[in-house]
């Protein structure tokens, strides 16, 4: 069969359709992935995260000092550094962040050292607190 009957028979165009162009064309014809999102499961898989550490008995003593001396001289405590554990939304685990600011307040009952910027850190989280305490002395390295 040679197509004699059809080689020089013009091209249908569509009356109802606009042409499609042709990178909209070509892009029919690109790479499928047959799994999407699996790239990005493999690298939330393979992104790392921080365990909690648990404080000992040592350092929840000096950590709980220095929460009631901010309790008490909120209004007159300098800026101060607070070092907590920030659990992941996606997965166990979590990292560790600081955040530097003034105090406004402790709230004791929903455990939370509330910053002047708004920012609110659950007590729990908290694994150290750097800053000019009166006492300093009474904490040792």
């Amino acid at each position: 069969m040679d197509y004699d009957d059809i080689i020089n028979l013009p091209h249908h165009q569509s009356g109802v359709r606009k042409h499609m162009p042709i990178a909209d064309r070509a892009a029919q014809f690109s790479a499928f992935a047959a799994i999407s999102g699996h790239d990005a499961a493999i690298r939330e898989t393979a992104r790392l995260t921080d365990s909690r550490i648990e404080l000992d008995d040592e350092q929840a003593d000096i950590l709980n000092r220095k929460i009631g001396i901010i309790r008490e001289n909120a209004a007159d405590m300098p800026e101060i550094t607070v070092t907590y554990f920030l659990p992941d939304e996606k997965k166990d685990g979590g990292k560790y962040v600081r955040h530097t600011g003034r105090i406004r307040r402790v709230d004791a009952v929903y455990n939370l050292l509330v910053f002047a910027d708004g920012k609110e850190i659950f007590i729990g989280d908290v694994i150290n607190i750097e800053g000019d305490f009166p006492d300093e002395q009474d904490f040792p390295d």
